[in-house]
This record gives structure tokens, sequence and C-alpha cells, in this order.
């Protein structure tokens, strides 16, 4: 007791790095330290910016330079930059677009599950269909409905993940209503409602993250592909995807251009996808302990 109690925070910290490190395995680990850098490349944005990433200059496809470390594009500007600010944009719109398709699809399903009948039958089945669409399909068709940008693009990649969520959220909801304790309850009279609430939800948490896990680097790929099209953010926002179309043109004479966001894409989605991987082998409720 007294040597619990007499633990430094640094003895406190360290105990938790290794609890995490045990509790990832070895490439959560490393998903885990690329993902930290993404998002803290995200945040400190404009601070690691070392250029305007929209100021042009004279010099045009300069190849990498102490100065300019992955180049310049067409126009003259830093590719660096350039390639921070998308990385800002990516993150900031897979995770925006996941939440909302967190909310959406658990919400929709447990409503579902809470009402039953056919009103429930109604829901799951809009979500079934839009569920046999391709998300980047129904994504691009959302997109010319109600218009390109950072906020439309947010909205069609949310909605065309959200009836994954429905879907995980109704298998749990039904694995739950099998178990001895919610069998108990409903037999003292508990309310379809409160067993959802109740019973069922506290313990969906668990495989809707995992899911949200596995899901993020999904919607940061599909937001390049709509940037690629060039649907995706404004303009003039350099995401990645729109980095890659530009630098296309110009593969011959400046690979650079195109080397460096396609190698931050992959990184980035890799170690979202190895943490993702971590994260559902720890938390399925199916998994043998040892």
């Amino acid at each position: 007791m007294a040597g619990a109690l007499s633990a430094t925070p640094a003895d406190r910290a360290r105990g938790l790095g290794g609890w995490l490190a045990a509790w990832l395995g070895g490439w959560g680990q490393l998903g885990l330290a690329i993902t930290v850098l993404a998002v803290a490349v995200a945040l400190l944005g404009p601070a690691l910016s070392p250029f305007d990433p929209l100021a042009p200059s004279g010099r045009r496809l300069q190849p990498p330079t102490a100065e300019h470390w992955l180049g310049l594009d067409a126009l003259g500007r830093d590719v660096l930059s350039r390639l921070i600010t998308g990385t800002q944009i990516s993150i900031a719109v897979g995770i925006a677009a996941t939440l909302l398709a967190f909310a959406l699809g658990a919400g929709i399903g447990l409503l579902a599950c809470a009402i039953g009948g056919p009103v429930a039958g109604l829901f799951l089945g809009a979500m079934d269909l839009l569920r046999t669409l391709p998300s980047i399909l129904l994504a691009l068709v959302l997109v010319a409905a109600i218009g390109t940008g950072t906020g439309p693009v947010t909205f069609a990649l949310g909605l065309a993940f959200a009836p994954v969520f429905a879907r995980v959220a109704r298998a749990g909801y039904l694995r739950e209503m099998g178990a001895g304790y919610v069998t108990a309850a409903r037999g003292l009279g508990a309310s379809r409602v409160r067993l959802v609430l109740v019973h069922a939800a506290p313990n969906l948490v668990g495989p809707l993250l995992t899911q949200a896990a596995i899901i993020l680097p999904r919607v940061i790929t599909k937001e390049a592909v709509l940037s690629f099209f060039g649907v995706g953010a404004a303009p003039e926002a350099p995401t990645w995807g729109r980095l890659i179309a530009e630098g296309t043109r110009f593969v011959e004479r400046a690979p650079h251009l195109v080397l460096a966001p396609v190698l931050a894409l992959a990184v980035v989605t890799l170690g979202l996808s190895l943490l993702g991987d971590a994260t559902r082998r720890r938390l399925d409720p199916n998994r043998v302990a040892g």
C-alpha cells in the first residue's frame, strides 16, 4: 500500500505506458505512433508550415532542396506546406465524418431496436438500402446534390458510412437480448426502451468504438478520392487527393509532386488501420482471453 501511494508521476506514466504497450501489441504501438504524429501535424499545422501553402513564386517544379524539403509545384508553391495543410483537412474531415456516421448509425440502430415493429423495419430497411450502394458512389451522389466543400463532403461521407454502425448496433442488441440478465430483466417487466438504454447500449460502446477505428482510415481514403476527382473540399484547398491530381500532370518531370501526398496518405491510413486492428482484437466481444 505504501509503495503504491509513494509512486511518482514518472512511475505511474511508465506503468501506463507499459500497460498500453501490452494492450496494443507491437503493430498497434506502431499504429498509435503514426496516428499521434498525424494528429500533432494536423493540430500544429500553421506553426509547422515553413511557407504560405497558397503563395506562388517565380520558381516552378523545383525538386527538393535544403530550403524547400519537398520541392515546389507547378505554380511555385511549397509542397511541404501544402502537404501539412492537407493533413489538417484530411484528419479533420475523417474524424468529423466518422463521428457523424457513429452518431447517425448507432442512433438509428438503437432507436429502431427501442421502437420495434414495422417502424424499426422501415429504419433498418433504409439503412440496408444505403448499405447496398458503394460508399464512394453514394458520397459522389450526395456531394453532387448538395455541393462541394468541407461541410458537404463531411456530411456525405458520414451518411455513406452510417449504415455500418446501424448494423453493428442492431447485431449487438440482438446478442445482448439473448443474455441471461436481460431475460431476467424482461421477466421483471422492463420495457423495450429500458432494455435498449440500460442493458444493451452500455455493452455496445466497445464494438462501436472498434468499428469507428476501422472506418476512420476508409473515410480518409474516400475523401482523398473525392478530392482527386475535384468534388471534395474547396477548389483552393490543398487536400491530399487534390495534390495527387495536380501532380499527375507533371509526374515525369516532377515525381515528387505525386510521391509526397501518396506516401502521406499511405502511411497515415496504414497507421490508423494498425491501430484499428489492435483495438478490434482487444474489444471484440467474441475474443477468447489469453
